[in-house]
């Protein structure tokens, strides 16, 4: 049996491709597009300005790859929302959906897994998984649209890609989601609108500077030390901060965009007065953004959270040196949803049924 190909895996020019060796007019490739990446179909049968017969000869070779919807969870303030969601080889991802007043924010999954290996990070126990396709990354966003509008809610504006995975470890199925996510007979989604996450990779930010995308760019940063760093993120040791500053330079001067360094504080690991002013230095000069994050609970990984009066002693010494930064407010810890800890529940859930079943936990 033929396998049958993605129809959200395909740009607009490669379905009009597709429509035009088909032999179709102009015309219904538009169609097929909008039908995809604007409406949000589930299935070619809802294509109904395609004769029946059209519709058969595309169901032929092409589908809309189910993401089945496993489990939804809601945080207790009503504005966060973890989606669990099957993709067709049976592997599962997690999706955040964030409700602010002036927009719809979500983060959407790039890989199964993550071979990065950050010590703080829920996601990194699930091991390195594999890449997402194009169409599963952006089905994510067009069935949490699809939950949206059947819930009387606001569809999304803006996409992160920060849940789970390294986004520039997967570029060219990310590149191509971003362009799709971008065309105006789509969702029409703005490149300021989009922000990738990354936790360094030099040699990847200085592809994405060639690229004529006005995106947004978040690097995990953590430490200016680099023996603090590498302890909190191996991925140092092969990008140490001198390469990877030299990267995001580069990105600023092709770019003109202000890069936001994330830094999520550990208790007594990267809070300290010296971190603060080490971080100042390493920022100096440079057309940066510091988005301070109370770091999240993950119990698997030993770290805890700063002291509120080291956060708050960490920003005053940052605007002394004229450093812009804010303090991030955590969103979805109650239901696993903030930074770090997506997959941690089901990944728990899936070890616990294997322990039911074998008597003991696979390895």
């Amino acid at each position: 049996m033929v396998a049958l190909q993605d129809l959200r895996n395909l740009n607009k020019a490669e379905i009009a491709a597709v429509c035009a060796e088909l032999g179709w007019p102009r015309f219904r490739g538009k169609q097929v597009f909008s039908w995809v990446h604007e409406k949000g179909a589930s299935s070619i049968d809802e294509m109904t300005n395609l004769s029946k017969e059209q519709r058969q000869i595309l169901a032929a070779h092409y589908e809309i790859a189910p993401l089945v919807l496993l489990d939804t969870w809601c945080g207790d303030a009503g504005d966060t929302i973890k989606f669990l969601w099957q993709l067709p080889d049976g592997n599962t991802v997690e999706q955040v959906l964030m409700f602010y007043k002036d927009r719809v924010s979500t983060c959407v999954s790039t890989q199964t897994g993550c071979a990065m290996g950050c010590k703080f990070c829920a996601t990194a126990l699930c091991g390195k998984g594999r890449n997402l396709t194009a169409g599963e990354i952006v089905g994510q966003i067009l069935l949490a649209n699809g939950w949206c509008q059947k819930q009387g809610k606001p569809i999304i504006t803006n996409v992160v890609y920060m849940g789970m995975g390294e986004p520039l470890a997967n570029w060219p199925h990310v590149k191509k989601s971003l362009q799709i996510l971008n065309d105006e007979e789509g969702l029409n989604i703005g490149w300021r609108r989009m922000t990738i996450s990354t936790c360094g990779l030099a040699d990847k930010i200085k592809q994405l500077a060639e690229e004529d995308f006005q995106l947004e760019l978040s690097v995990s940063l953590h430490s200016a030390d680099d023996k603090i760093r590498s302890a909190l993120m191996p991925i140092n040791e092969r990008y140490p901060l001198s390469d990877l500053m030299a990267a995001c330079d580069i990105f600023t001067e092709k770019t003109g965009r202000r890069i936001t360094y994330e830094y999520a504080m550990f208790h007594e690991v990267n809070d300290s007065k010296k971190a603060a002013e080490d971080l100042a230095r390493l920022l100096k000069g440079r057309l940066a953004f510091v988005n301070l994050i109370p770091a999240n609970p993950v119990a698997e990984a030993g770290f805890f959270p700063a002291k509120s009066e080291r956060i708050k002693e960490f920003v005053e010494i940052l605007e002394g040196h004229h450093i812009a930064v804010a303090v991030r407010k955590s969103r979805g810890q109650d239901i696993e949803a903030a930074c770090g800890q997506l997959k941690r529940r089901n990944h728990k859930k899936t070890q616990n049924q294997e322990i039911n079943q074998t008597g003991k936990k696979e390895s």
